[in-house]
């Protein structure tokens, strides 16, 4: 399985053949509550590392979802129109935001890895 990175707005990327997977964390999820709506970018939108790539809803508040590393949108959960409470489900799971083309893997290098990331939610 692809190793997961992380960014300190707790949003998770993983590497999957030639697409990278982007969503938000448990931690990020369990903060917002329940998500009541997902609004995704359009495929084949260019994003540079930290643009805003989503809008997150819940009955708590709203929240914007950044890209940890460049790329073009290549795919986007249309599921989540439909049942945007996947996203407190299956956060790392069926709960994905989109999938970037041509991610900079040294952009990646950049992120913490799943230790790190669970040594910095400790100091939270």
């Amino acid at each position: 399985m692809a190793e997961t990175r992380f960014t300190k707005e707790h949003e998770w990327i993983r590497v999957e053949g030639d697409l990278a997977v982007i969503g938000i964390t448990d931690y990020a999820q369990q903060q917002l509550g329940d998500i009541v709506y997902v609004e995704l970018p359009a495929i084949g939108k260019k994003l540079k590392k930290g643009d805003q790539a989503a809008v997150v809803e819940s009955v708590k508040a709203a929240s914007e979802v950044y890209v940890p590393v460049s790329g073009e949108v290549a795919a986007v959960n249309d599921g989540l129109g439909a049942d945007p409470a996947l996203v407190n489900s299956s956060p790392d799971g069926e709960g994905w935001f989109l999938k970037l083309r041509g991610a900079d893997a040294a952009e990646l290098k950049d992120l913490m890895d799943e230790a790190a990331y669970k040594k910095y939610l400790a100091g939270l």
